[in-house]
């Protein structure tokens, strides 16, 4: 196995039409794909706009099984063109029962596993729960022909345990496909420290494990569809890191775009023996992390 692997994220603005938000998706894993990249991911939820910015039990019909029409289209391609893809859906389970949910394809078409969106948040513009379950197969990594990958998804990526978790079960990569934008009612200082704490805290995700880290997120401007607000401007930024945090493809905020990075894989082997985090835990006195809060 190559120690050198060339991975993709496809960021790009969505719209109501689901087809068109599909033809862009597929045109990106085709284009990745003849750029090289052995690894291509996708950003969270899209399929279709970024539906939780209201409460309607109509955007339920969004939702879809797994296996369904999109693995199989994703299967498809991931097999004729020889890649992995981590995709992103919206989960129907079972009636009543709805997760957010990525999804990951193997070079031979197959699903080699799946992850369900642990953290679920409900803010302003973000009212997730009404439509997900937490996931309830925990933090492990999906084992894949290019190794162990720790996907998680969005929200997860402010949680340093999720990270965690994953590069202890052995995660080679960390993945967070994501939807993550500003309140246009913010002020650009505040806009601005938004962006940068979700950048940092990533990086410091592969600082702490010794793992790279590809973050895919989408871009563009969606309306709020009860007219409450002013809409959600998703601020892009994809951004690909090497093990020590280290910047090795970054997006703009404002356009579509295929991020490329060649990750080598030895890499997090020699600066885990440099900074030899899991050696150092002190297992013996985290009991408390298990507690919501130490009072």
């Amino acid at each position: 196995m190559s120690q050198t692997i060339k991975v993709a994220a496809i960021q790009h603005s969505n719209s109501g039409d689901l087809q068109h938000n599909q033809d862009k998706t597929v045109l990106g894993i085709k284009e990745a794909a003849k750029n090289g990249a052995k690894l291509i991911v996708l950003q969270e939820l899209h399929r279709s706009l970024y539906f939780c910015q209201v409460e309607s039990t109509e955007n339920f019909d969004l939702a879809e099984p797994i296996p369904g029409p999109s693995t199989a289209l994703y299967g498809q391609l991931a097999k004729e063109l020889n890649v992995i893809i981590v995709t992103s859906l919206f989960e129907k389970r079972a009636t009543g029962l709805y997760h957010n949910t990525a999804v990951v394809l193997d070079t031979d078409g197959e699903i080699a596993g799946t992850y369900r969106k642990m953290h679920i948040p409900d803010d302003p513009g973000f009212y997730e729960k009404f439509y997900f379950t937490p996931g309830d197969l925990g933090f492990q990594p999906i084992e894949t022909s290019i190794g162990k990958l720790g996907v998680l998804v969005c929200w997860d990526q402010w949680f340093p345990e999720a990270a965690r978790l994953m590069a202890m079960a052995g995660a080679e990569f960390l993945i967070y496909p994501t939807a993550i934008g500003w309140d246009l009612d913010d002020e650009k200082a505040e806009q601005q420290r938004q962006l940068d704490a979700w950048v940092i805290a990533q990086r410091a995700h592969a600082v702490s494990n010794g793992l790279p880290v590809i973050a895919c997120n989408r871009q563009g401007h969606e309306a709020d569809p009860s007219g409450q607000s002013k809409g959600i401007q998703f601020w892009g930024n994809s951004f690909i890191t090497g093990p020590q945090g280290e910047i090795l493809a970054h997006a703009t905020d404002n356009d579509d775009e295929i991020l490329y990075a060649e990750i080598d894989r030895a890499r997090s082997e020699s600066v885990r023996r440099i900074w030899p985090y899991l050696r150092d835990r002190r297992i013996d006195h985290y009991q408390d992390l298990t507690k919501l809060y130490r009072d």
